[in-house]
């Protein structure tokens, strides 16, 4: 029975009396404890879609989305608003030991509200029972993402040269990693 409970809970991750009290008592409850994380579904797609053309000049094809669904080593978060409005989502592998976040993404209006930093908690909190330690690359040209993964503690570890496609070419990337079994 509880082996069933728990996987009903990893379904949607959600505490509804945060929502009443903040109805009730407004400013009590900060905006990303409102935020519901809830596993990513086909029928996501198009909003999925639409946050990745409006954050990257590369975005993913659907193809890539369709892949995470389908192969069962990543597992793929969706971020919602009260109001059932999905706002962000994210993507991590977990096999071997190791995490690896694939992508975090937050719609435009929801930026610097908590969302980001809601998907990456949950990111960690979900690997950490399977894996030693999480991965993730950032481009050195958001700085706002590489304040946050150093904020929860991710190091930089080193750079994987002409990684990301770019404007005028090709991009580095920022390797981070955070340990997550605890140093003796």
């Amino acid at each position: 029975m509880w082996k069933l409970l728990y996987k009903l809970k990893s379904l949607v991750v959600y505490d509804a009396d945060r929502e009443f009290y903040a109805k009730i008592f407004p400013g009590s409850v900060q905006n990303k404890d409102l935020l519901r994380m809830r596993k990513m579904d086909h029928s996501d797609l198009a909003a999925v879609l639409a946050i990745e053309e409006l954050n990257y000049e590369f975005p993913w094809p659907k193809s890539i989305f369709e892949d995470c669904l389908r192969t069962m080593t990543y597992t793929n978060w969706v971020c919602e608003a009260p109001e059932d409005k999905l706002v962000g989502y994210c993507i991590i592998c977990v096999a071997a030991g190791e995490a690896h976040i694939m992508n975090i993404s937050v719609c435009p209006g929801f930026k610097r509200q908590g969302a980001g930093q809601k998907m990456l908690e949950h990111l960690i909190e979900y690997a950490r029972p399977k894996a030693e330690k999480i991965f993730l690359e950032v481009r050195p040209s958001n700085p706002g993402a590489m304040v946050l993964y150093q904020k929860v503690g991710f190091k930089e570890i080193g750079v994987r040269k002409n990684y990301y496609p770019a404007k005028d070419g090709r991009e580095d990337a920022v390797m981070l990693a955070l340990d997550l079994v605890p140093m003796l």
